[in-house]
């Protein structure tokens, strides 16, 4: 079989290419570079590899049939069309923590900068000026730094800071305050970060509504000693609002990384001497590059050989518990059963997670049974991203629900499967043991305990002497070997179910002749794909 092909469009680290391994064909091209980069996306591409210059727009994702993901090394995905991508079926991943550590030392290097004017003492001493008293600057000990985003940056900054023997206090209105206080710091509202911090650092994504969240307002409210950082998004600071309070001393000074528009060379700020500034240095450490794309390299990896990827940014669910994580093969296993039984596309699916793992957000396991069900009635292309899509096209949902309670195991998951014609399948299974070991364990009214193997094959018929031998005569005459059987009857004589797990694919014919041999009115062969 050919290699799968990934696209390079921009420059990465070479332990990028070591993570992806040899197992991939590798082409490279300059993602810059428009005509060069369509042509090579129109080749057939099933992975491709950028950075912030290669734009991948709803054109670009248009000339890649057959593409699949689309990995950005690093967190910004300004330069991914993301609806274009879900609906095309393509998973767009980015390396969201790899260059947090980065990120937060420079906002801090910034941070240093400003206060001690760095950045114009060095250009006067470099232009042979020794202007000592000029550049008198401030102490960051016993002061007050508001942070403006608590999230992972932002609490790296205020850690690294508490050392300097700062007070931190942060605003964000996602945030618990126990979480914040756990931290040491105390969360509250923006007017009191506004009023009381000595230094302030924005750690904020830019949405609509926090698009120049620092500007006029915000800065009337502040003391005239405040310098404000900005690494994290341009436009979240209005730097128009910015200059003029620095010109009329409202504002003592400022460090920026980012800038409403970029690249940026030629802004007022640039003139004044209490402005530090970089072009957009956040991630440029060989360290952080590194991580990103070791990162991405490790989910393209995951994508193309089918797996869920918690970093895909374009996969309902959000991000997914680690106790949660061994639960999506199982549900796509348990929907493929349900699906199989019935030999048709279900309507709706109902999951219910019971015990211990109902605590943590299951929501992703609706999209794990729909992939299920789309599989198991041959939709080869069924992805976490387009499932949801596709599912609705056919007409057919999935709901999740938990329940705390359950009785016979620690955790387990059951699916309820209704079809059209009016009939109903039932599929419980669990994790067991520290190995976390998938099984079946019960079907409709029967309890059984069996592992969900490649190859399975259910019989439904009437309780009597003689089938377990005829069904293993049957299976023997075809060379299919059993690994394991169940059998579970609901009273003697009455109905049961027969559940195997064999070594390989049994044609229809088989299943056919095992159904007139033994009476059956369900003889189904299903082969797990996950």
């Amino acid at each position: 079989m050919a290699k799968p092909k990934v696209l390079i469009a921009e420059e990465l680290s070479p332990a990028t290419l070591d993570a992806l391994g040899p197992e991939f064909e590798i082409i490279n091209c300059d993602g810059a570079n428009r005509s060069e980069l369509l042509a090579c996306l129109s080749s057939g591409v099933d992975a491709v590899l950028i950075r912030s210059a290669t734009k991948m727009d709803s054109e670009a994702i248009a000339a890649a049939k057959g593409l699949k993901v689309i990995a950005r090394a690093g967190v910004g995905l300004d330069n991914v069309d993301i609806p274009a991508a879900t609906a095309a079926g393509v998973m767009v991943v980015n390396a969201p923590t790899s260059n947090i550590v980065s990120a937060a030392e420079l906002a801090i290097a910034l941070l240093l900068a400003s206060a001690r004017h760095l950045s114009p003492a060095h250009a006067a001493l470099k232009g042979g000026k020794w202007a000592r008293s000029k550049y008198t600057g401030a102490e960051l000990f016993e002061k007050t730094l508001g942070v403006v985003g608590f999230g992972r940056i932002g609490q790296l900054v205020a850690h690294r800071m508490q050392a300097f023997g700062m007070k931190v206090i942060a605003y964000d209105p996602y945030l618990q305050p126990a979480k914040a206080a756990a931290l040491g710091v105390d969360l509250v509202s923006l007017d009191d970060l506004l009023a009381n911090s000595d230094f302030i650092t924005i750690h904020l994504p830019k949405t609509k509504e926090t698009a120049n969240l620092i500007g006029d307002t915000a800065l009337s409210k502040v003391k005239p000693t405040v310098r404000i950082i900005n690494a994290a998004r341009g436009g979240v600071l209005d730097e128009a609002a910015l200059y003029k309070a620095i010109s009329q001393g409202r504002v003592a000074g400022a460090g920026l990384d980012v800038f409403a528009t970029e690249p940026c060379t030629d802004s007022p700020l640039f003139t004044l001497d209490q402005v530090v500034a970089t072009p957009h240095l956040g991630a440029s450490t060989d360290e952080a590059q590194e991580r990103a794309g070791i990162a991405v390299a490790v989910s393209v990896r995951k994508a193309l050989s089918g797996e869920l990827v918690p970093d895909a940014v374009n996969v309902k669910g959000g991000e997914i518990h680690e106790e949660i994580r061994p639960t999506l093969p199982l549900v796509e296993k348990m929907a493929q059963i349900a699906t199989g039984l019935e030999a048709e596309l279900p309507v709706s699916i109902e999951i219910t997670v019971k015990g211990e793992v109902s605590i943590y957000d299951s929501s992703i396991l609706a999209t794990s049974a729909l992939k299920g069900a789309l599989i198991a009635i041959g939709t080869e292309d069924a992805t976490y991203v387009n499932s949801p899509n596709l599912a609705q096209e056919k007409g057919m949902s999935a709901t999740v629900s938990s329940e705390a309670e359950c009785e016979d195991y620690r955790s387990m998951i059951c699916l309820r499967a209704a079809f059209s014609n009016g009939a109903r399948v039932e599929v419980d299974a669990t994790l067991m043991g520290i190995r976390k070991v998938e099984k079946i364990i019960r079907i409709n009214k029967f309890d059984i305990e069996l592992p969900p193997s490649d190859h399975l094959l259910f019989l439904i018929y009437e309780d009597r002497p003689g089938v377990v031998g005829a069904v293993g005569n049957i299976l023997g005459a075809a060379k299919i070997n059993i690994a394991n059987m169940q059998v579970a009857r609901d009273k003697a004589g009455g109905e049961a179910l027969m559940a195997l797990t064999v070594d390989s694919a049994i044609p229809i014919e088989f299943t056919e002749k095992i159904a007139k041999e033994v009476g059956a009115r369900v003889s189904r062969s299903v082969s797990l794909l996950v």
